[in-house]
């Protein structure tokens, strides 16, 4: 375990641009109308980037820590999607117990559209490219 040396006023991540072209899943999980998201804290906030396999596709990061925030990867035949933090709209410091987030202050919110994006990405197929 290690902590992170990130103060919570600059801390946020950039989300990487993809081209459908050549590849749909990770465009349209990175799908979003900001580029530069304001970080979250979650029980695994980032990802150590000198620790992920070469084959994790890292689809956001926070450049200056050296972490990822948003990777994706296959295994067998399924895929899978991590994003740091926990929720994007809950205030810093006592994360924990009964706080409900109410969705309706934040309906433009950068962090839950990316989390709509996986709840909706397994409608998207991965086309076999052409050699």
């Amino acid at each position: 375990s290690r902590s992170r040396n990130v103060d919570f006023s600059t801390d946020f991540f950039t989300l990487f641009q993809f081209s459908a072209k050549n590849d749909i899943v990770p465009t349209m999980l990175t799908q979003d109308h900001e580029f530069v998201i304001k970080g979250f804290n979650g029980q695994t906030t980032a990802f150590r980037k000198e620790v992920l396999k070469p084959n994790v596709l890292v689809m956001a990061e926070t450049k200056s820590a050296g972490e990822a925030r948003y990777i994706h990867g296959e295994f067998g035949s399924g895929q899978w999607t991590f994003y740091g933090g926990h929720d994007p709209e809950r205030s810093r410091g006592g994360g924990r117990g009964n706080q409900v987030t109410d969705l309706n202050l934040h309906p433009n919110s950068p962090g839950y559209r990316l989390i709509l994006n996986n709840i909706l990405f397994p409608a998207a197929r991965k086309k076999k490219q052409k050699t």
